[in-house]
């Protein structure tokens, strides 16, 4: 069985001895080859690469920002039952996709898991999602999008890891409530939601667009806006109203708690199980793909993709 390795060199926990020993497990079983990325897009164009190159499987070893590369360039050309299973090795900074998986957050931990699935052929064929954006560019996510406030914290935290910081929950937390009090407009809310069948709902500040749950991850603690998204459904959208303090925190508090039911409130709105969404924001916002900073857009069309990737799991 032919395998590619993409490993990202920078990723918050790898290391050259972790990757070592990687390398050598995945060794003793698969052809492996060993590609590590030099810059931003180049996952994507490795696992383009090992799509037309026929390779059995691409094992991705990076945060959530490789795992997004490395499935669009599986997915150059859109779907196929024959193209590379997908692998997911985790060592960023949240690692949300292989957490929704099941997968233990640590890459040596996850191995065996991997490794047996290996052996054993044992695949999940997983629903993706795409954002099809102003300039006719359509990108693939596997978890979450966002538009608004959040898209403007990972922005502003890709700057300060530029500038030194170390990615880890606190930065987020310290990132988030500085931009919320000082940086982000909270008077003119910007966004309108369509969905096809109902009205439009405009008057919106920020919206996530979820693929599956949870939205993201504080440390070990899930934080959940929209708990029933999964893989093997459309998509869901959170989206909020008013961002004055009060239905801000009433709504971070339901998203720490949440396990079964979305989060509730005269400011929020919530969608589930939509085949496609489309965001419309009377300025350019900030939007993000899977916790990667893309720039500011005016229109979004999301859209399911229903069993778009094999995942050995």
């Amino acid at each position: 069985m032919r395998a590619m390795l993409i490993a990202n060199p920078k990723a918050t926990s790898t290391s050259r001895r972790a990757r070592g020993i990687l390398v050598r497990a995945f060794s003793g079983h698969l052809d492996l080859v060993l590609a590590e990325t030099g810059h931003r897009g180049h996952a994507t164009e490795l696992a383009r690469r090992a799509a037309d190159e026929g390779f059995d499987v691409v094992i991705a070893l990076g945060g959530d920002g490789t795992v997004n590369e490395a499935v669009n360039g599986l997915l150059a050309h859109g779907p196929d039952p024959g193209l590379p299973a997908l692998a997911v090795l985790p060592c960023g900074s949240a690692n949300v996709f292989a957490r929704a998986l099941g997968l233990p957050n640590d890459p040596i931990a996850a191995t065996r898991p991997v490794l047996a699935a290996l052996r054993a052929g044992r695949y999940r064929s997983v629903g993706l999602a795409t954002a099809g954006l102003e300039d006719g560019v359509e990108r693939y996510f596997t978890f979450n999008a966002g538009v608004g406030l959040d898209a403007e914290v990972v922005r502003e935290v890709e700057l300060r890891r530029v500038a030194g910081a170390k990615a880890d929950p606190s930065l987020y937390v310290r990132t988030a409530l500085r931009h919320f009090f000082t940086g982000t407009d909270r008077r003119d809310p910007p966004l309108t939601l369509e969905v096809p069948g109902r009205p439009a709902i405009s008057g919106l500040f920020l919206s996530f667009v979820s693929n599956t749950a949870p939205w993201t991850f504080l440390g070990r603690a899930p934080v959940n806006p929209t708990p029933k998204a999964n893989f093997s459904r459309g998509l869901d959208v959170f989206g909020m109203r008013s961002l004055a303090l009060g239905p801000t925190l009433g709504a971070l508090g339901q998203m720490m708690l949440a396990r079964t039911r979305p989060v509730q409130g005269r400011q929020v709105v919530n969608v589930h199980d939509a085949a496609q969404v489309t965001l419309h924001a009377e300025r350019p916002v900030a939007f993000q793909l899977d916790g990667d900073y893309l720039g500011e857009q005016r229109g979004i069309v999301f859209r399911s993709v229903p069993k778009a990737v094999r995942i050995v799991i």
